[in-house]
């Protein structure tokens, strides 16, 4: 069964963090990575690129109760290579050539060509999205207001 948790053969970072890291990845960078990538994996079918709606899932803490707060515009790419190996991408927005980047990227993932590559944009993209999560948090913080009840 597939276990979205367990690529790389145990090494290097889960496949759902490579992915999350994957679709947040600068563009110009993700699609330069592919373009280095696709010689190597040989020929790739195309099984699905297409834009679509994403419900997105919320919970409503003080009914504990699950509803769709709305939809996402998405961007989705779906290939396979000769011998079956799976390559999938899915970013937010209007890009199909982005999407399609991720999913031969993650191809390469699956079938451990040009490691070294991918885990170089990996830790670079880690880096810069820390980065960027953590400014968003002081914003945020910045914001809060601390109140006294009597």
């Amino acid at each position: 069964m597939f276990d979205e948790n367990a690529g790389g053969g145990g090494r290097g970072p889960s496949h759902a963090e490579a992915l999350n890291v994957l679709a947040r990845a600068e563009p110009a960078g993700l699609k330069a990575l592919a373009e280095q990538l696709l010689e190597r994996l040989g020929d790739i079918e195309v099984l699905g690129n297409r834009t679509g709606l994403v419900m997105v899932p919320m919970r409503d803490t003080v009914e504990n109760v699950d509803f769709h707060l709305g939809e996402v515009l998405v961007s989705e790419a779906h290939i396979t290579d000769a011998v079956g190996a799976i390559g999938y991408g899915m970013i937010t927005g209007r890009d199909l050539e982005r999407a399609m980047a991720m999913a031969v990227v993650d191809l390469a993932l699956a079938t451990d060509i040009g490691a070294a590559e991918i885990e170089t944009l990996l830790t670079t993209e880690r880096r810069r999205l820390a980065a960027i999560d953590e400014d968003r948090m002081r914003r945020v913080e910045a914001t809060r207001v601390e109140m006294e009840t009597f």
